[in-house]
């Protein structure tokens, strides 16, 4: 319990740090560090979601930047797309899932490194003019 506590923190913490989604680092932890099956990871990781959509729907509602209708039909679509996640995760093949995992890793990182290198080419704007 205190493992998989520790390894949401640092996940959450590098995830933060990176710009990135906390499932993908969250994921791997889980299979390498806690034992855990990649359907197990997978779905630890989504329920980790929930309390913090909770809250922070919560506190951006008390700043008015929550739309009730936008957000019960996004919580509904989810939902749904969990219910197909589940059963989607449920027939395929465990390796199938990691390799899938894997390939989606790889196009993160790809992405973040485009976005570091597109930022790196962009004019700053402080170097003096002619």
């Amino acid at each position: 319990m205190i493992e998989a506590a520790l390894i949401g923190v640092l996940a959450g913490v590098f995830a933060g740090l990176l710009g990135i989604g906390g499932g993908a680092l969250f994921v791997p932890a889980l299979t390498l560090f806690a034992g855990l099956g990649q359907v197990d990871a997978e779905a630890t990781s989504l329920l980790a979601i929930v309390p913090v959509a909770i809250v922070g729907t919560w506190r951006q509602r008390g700043y008015g930047n929550v739309r009730d209708r936008d957000a019960v039909a996004l919580g509904v679509l989810a939902s749904a797309g969990a219910v197909a996640g589940v059963v989607l995760a449920n027939a395929v093949p465990e390796r199938a899932l990691e390799l899938l995992f894997a390939a989606l890793i790889v196009y993160v990182a790809w992405q973040l490194a485009r976005g570091a290198l597109a930022a790196s080419d962009a004019p700053t704007g402080d170097t003096p003019g002619p």
